[in-house]
């Protein structure tokens, strides 16, 4: 992004981190999803930023509103999934109940991992632009 600059126009920075994020490595993806607090975590990840980790914890309100259960069966979906998968379930969380995100990991744990990797690569896809924006607007 940095060697992309200078951008004309706002709508420009959107469009080159889509085409720079979609034209990554698998392990790119894998390296920015380990980046990640899993969903409902209270503590940040040891490489979170603290702007990141205070962007996790409102993107992730949710969760924090959630009866006990559910928060219970989004940390066993959220055990299972990285078992099967080797990495964190990765969802765009903003807006998102812990029972909606609940049942997307349980969805998703039924997917292979070529599929899910490239779920995953959009969701996070979704994140960075949500936080973009924010960037764009400090």
């Amino acid at each position: 992004m940095a060697a992309a600059r200078p951008f004309g126009m706002v709508e420009d920075v959107f469009q080159k981190s889509e085409t720079i994020w979609r034209n990554m490595r698998v392990a790119d993806w894998l390296e920015a999803f380990a980046a990640h607090p899993k969903i409902g975590s209270r503590k940040a990840v040891l490489k979170q930023e603290p702007a990141s980790a205070r962007w996790s914890k409102v993107e992730q309100a949710g969760v924090d509103k959630a009866a006990v259960d559910i928060r219970e069966a989004l940390d066993e979906a959220n055990r299972l999934y990285e078992e099967k998968f080797g990495f964190i379930f990765i969802v765009c969380a903003t807006g998102k109940s812990a029972a909606e995100m609940l049942d997307l990991c349980r969805r998703r744990i039924g997917n292979d991992r070529a599929v899910e990797i490239s779920i995953a690569a959009d969701e996070q896809r979704k994140i960075t632009e949500i936080r973009l924006g924010k960037l764009l607007e400090q």
